[in-house]
């Protein structure tokens, strides 16, 4: 009987697989993923969560709330008891270091405050936890223009609205779109 020498199909495929597999993930983990499936990523993920939020607040017959912040997001509840808002998270959801947001509510730019002191008195830390954007147990939620983009001046940016009662779409903004 003669000896067969070589490797088969089956094993030229396996590697060729791992080989596949480890490339992907290099390319994955090294940062090389493309920024704008990672901000279309962002996108729809704050559109799906604000859908969420809508439902939940129709089904527990609660006001919701997402306060924003130029890197970031974070979902609130209105606690009846209190009177206040409070984070269903002890942490917000940050973006990546090349995204920020922007909001527009009833056609109006919104200055989206970053991490800010208390300066003792209690209204400050109030004002800062209330959300920019509210979902009410009605179902109804803010009309809202949110800019989702690359910190660059050419860079991506998305466009999530809605009229406060349709849940967001999100589109591409054209370049002359993206200043400011």
């Amino acid at each position: 009987m003669r000896r067969a020498e070589g490797f088969t199909l089956v094993e030229l495929l396996v590697v060729l697989v791992i080989i596949g597999s480890l490339a992907g993930l290099a390319v994955l983990g090294s940062g090389l993923a493309s920024p704008a499936r990672a901000l279309q990523g962002e996108a729809e993920r704050l559109a799906g969560l604000i859908g969420v939020l809508v439902d939940e607040a129709v089904l527990d017959n609660r006001e919701y709330g997402l306060r924003l912040s130029p890197d970031g997001y974070q979902v609130l509840r209105y606690e009846e008891s209190s009177g206040e808002w409070q984070p269903m998270s002890d942490k917000m959801h940050r973006l990546p270091d090349w995204a920020e947001l922007r909001i527009e509510l009833e056609g109006q730019a919104i200055r989206l405050p970053g991490p800010a002191a208390d300066d003792g008195d209690g209204k400050k830390a109030a004002e800062r936890n209330a959300p920019q954007l509210l979902i009410l147990s009605s179902g109804e939620f803010s009309p809202f223009r949110l800019q989702l983009g690359e910190r660059r001046q050419d860079g991506l940016r998305l466009q999530l609205s809605s009229d406060g009662f349709r849940l967001p779409r999100i589109e591409t903004l054209p370049a002359s779109g993206r200043a400011g």
